[in-house]
């Protein structure tokens, strides 16, 4: 099904407006009592929150091997991946996305923290999720992938250089470090058993024991 005149010129404008704006930001914000929290706005100054911030595309997807015009489309609309395991539609966005040497930022879903990340981030916690710039899409179509991926002039073919090489994926939420297990107590120390006095027969020839 070829798309329309009408859904391609949707698509172009869609991206046309993102480029006057800065690529979607995803802010980690851990409060005071600890708690971990996602959000497209900072909190307030006041909240004494621990802050991190993240554009979709991550900045791991830029190299300085590519080629000038690749790296402008990659700063301008960087992509980000968002998958799971076990996902057949995930894996076709990474085909699509490998076929055409889109450089991409991948991102997994495995755990509940990445799920509930997910959550904060696309409004649900269907797989896959694509972002395109500020553009999300949700599942995968290769021709809706395709439209976008067009309209942000990547190309069709792969022009990335022999030594590009694409960043490993990592999970949403960065999983925290287990605490080294508690070392068992040492075993006290036993009695040595005591020792058995010899019985005193001096008076008892026969050495007969009660």
């Amino acid at each position: 099904m070829r798309p329309t005149l009408f859904t391609t010129a949707l698509a172009c404008a869609a991206l046309a407006l993102a480029a006057s704006t800065h690529a979607q930001t995803v802010y980690r914000i851990v409060g005071p009592d600890g708690k971990v929290s996602f959000s497209d706005q900072p909190p307030p100054p006041a909240s004494k929150a621990k802050v991190t911030t993240a554009a979709p595309g991550g900045g791991s997807a830029v190299n300085a091997s590519l080629p000038f015009e690749l790296k402008e489309i990659v700063q301008r609309y960087p992509v980000t991946l968002y998958t799971g395991t076990n996902c057949s539609p995930c894996a076709s966005a990474r085909n699509l996305l490998t076929s055409r040497g889109v450089p991409f930022t991948e991102r997994t879903v495995n755990s509940s923290e990445d799920a509930d990340a997910l959550q904060r981030i696309s409004g649900d916690t269907n797989l896959p999720v694509g972002t395109i710039g500020s553009q999300q899409l949700k599942g995968f179509s290769d021709v809706e992938w395709t439209q976008y991926l067009d309209a942000a002039a990547y190309p069709k073919t792969s022009v990335l250089p022999a030594s590009y090489k694409q960043p490993a994926p990592r999970p949403l939420v960065a999983s925290k470090a287990a605490a080294p297990p508690a070392l068992a107590p040492a075993p006290a120390a036993q009695a040595a058993p005591a020792q058995q006095q010899p019985t005193d027969t001096s008076n008892n020839p026969r050495g007969i024991q009660f």
